[in-house]
């Protein structure tokens, strides 16, 4: 049994880490909460055509990445890559139209079958936030501003820079699309075999290529902001301007594109130079086309999502949680059990200390961040006593046990 190991791509959560993880998890969430969003569950599998339709059939997480496999009903069924198909596919089957706008946070493991590598796993962990319904440019700032407030409580805001693009309308992307074509055209013979497979379907996901002769042609291509409209330029000068009215620094990259259909508008990313390749850590950005897509009516949306364990990575020790009390049973064990649950009854977090002398019992206090100690010994205990020791101070008092939960709610 020796020899077993976690599967290739994932990582066991042990406490110190977990810990860490959670306080990003709930941050993110207590953030969202004050900005209006409720949280979503959907199930971590869906039917294939869930994520195929969406990312689409020559993406490389469709074609190299997904987890797929048949049922024993035969149906085709995908581990979730990512969270906001899962949340378009409950928006459409659960009949939320009547219910716009609509605002859902979700969190949770996703799966992908990449390369492992530093901050990328293929079981992770994202936190991630819709907003459907809303298709002003102040939907874009307020989710954009939801992103900066979580970054920036967990410490992270001089770790991150925002950058920003617009994607534009779907007359800027059409003749975006033409313009980009022709040049693609001209340097065909240099691009990767899936690129020249993509050019007639859809050209801008050359834009998204991870092939390194790929990505030195699309260094020099078009930028999208020579092909916007009118409407579209006037779109984006909202929301830079709202970024700015609410002192949220950013830069403009006229290279951060998405290259799905769908998408328009808006697109951002936080991205960090502390985790070295891997250096995006939330992206995000407005997909109005998405639900229609999926069969569903039009609906605006737009929304983010953001690695736990990238986020985990670049995080400072979280606050200390509650610290306990350690109960040091130096005579009857049942005894020292019974007032370790008077104590957690009473609402306190109790380490209970099962055996060992008294210097290790105390050093496994001490390990555990314990802020007193209730010592149980047998003169106290026919007294009806107990011996309370404040371990960070190291002054020690006998107290009647009766009044024991009395004295530390004064100490504490």
């Amino acid at each position: 049994m020796s020899s077993l190991q976690p599967v290739r791509g994932t990582h066991d959560l042990l406490p110190d880490e977990s810990r860490r993880h959670r306080w990003v998890e709930e941050t993110a969430f207590a953030c969202a909460r004050r900005y209006g969003f409720g949280e979503i569950v959907t199930p971590i599998f869906e039917f294939t055509e869930v994520f195929s339709r969406t990312l689409g059939e020559t993406s490389d997480v469709v074609t190299k990445e997904m987890y797929t496999f048949a049922d024993r009903s035969g149906e085709s069924i995908t581990l979730r890559p990512e969270g906001t198909a899962g949340v378009a596919r409950a928006f459409i089957s659960g009949g939320l139209a009547q219910s716009l706008p609509l605002k859902l946070f979700y969190r949770g493991p996703m799966f992908r079958h990449e390369r492992p590598q530093k901050g990328r796993l293929r079981q992770f962990h994202q936190v991630g936030v819709e907003l459907l319904g809303v298709e002003t440019p102040l939907a874009d700032v307020e989710v954009i501003a939801l992103a900066w407030r979580v970054l920036s409580e967990l410490g992270l805001g001089d770790k991150v820079q925002l950058e920003i693009n617009t994607l534009g309308d779907g007359e800027s992307r059409l003749a975006y699309r033409e313009t980009l074509t022709k040049y693609l055209v001209g340097h065909l013979h240099k691009l990767s075999e899936d690129s020249r497979n993509r050019l007639d379907r859809n050209p801008l996901r050359v834009l998204d290529s991870k092939d390194e002769g790929d990505k030195r042609i699309v260094e020099h291509a078009p930028l999208m902001t020579d092909s916007l409209t009118p409407a579209a330029r006037e779109f984006f000068a909202q929301v830079t301007g709202g970024l700015e009215a609410l002192g949220i620094p950013f830069v403009v990259n006229p290279k951060l594109v998405r290259g799905l259909d769908y998408y328009c508008h808006s697109a951002f990313e936080f991205t960090t130079k502390h985790l070295g390749s891997q250096g995006t850590v939330l992206a995000g950005g407005r997909y109005d086309e998405l639900i229609a897509t999926m069969g569903g009516p039009r609906t605006p949306g737009i929304g983010w999502a953001a690695g736990i364990e990238r986020l985990s990575m670049l995080v400072e020790e979280p606050p200390v949680s509650e610290r306990p009390v350690a109960v040091i049973p130096m005579g009857d064990a049942l005894a020292g059990l019974a007032v370790a649950e008077r104590l957690r009854r009473a609402g306190l977090a109790v380490e209970l200390g099962f055996s060992g002398n008294m210097k290790k019992r105390m050093a496994r206090a001490n390990k555990a961040n314990a802020r007193f100690a209730v010592i149980l010994g047998e003169d106290e205990a026919a007294r009806g006593a107990v011996t309370l020791r404040d371990l960070d101070g190291g002054f020690q008092d006998e107290v009647p046990l009766a009044s024991l939960e009395e004295h530390l709610g004064r100490l504490s």
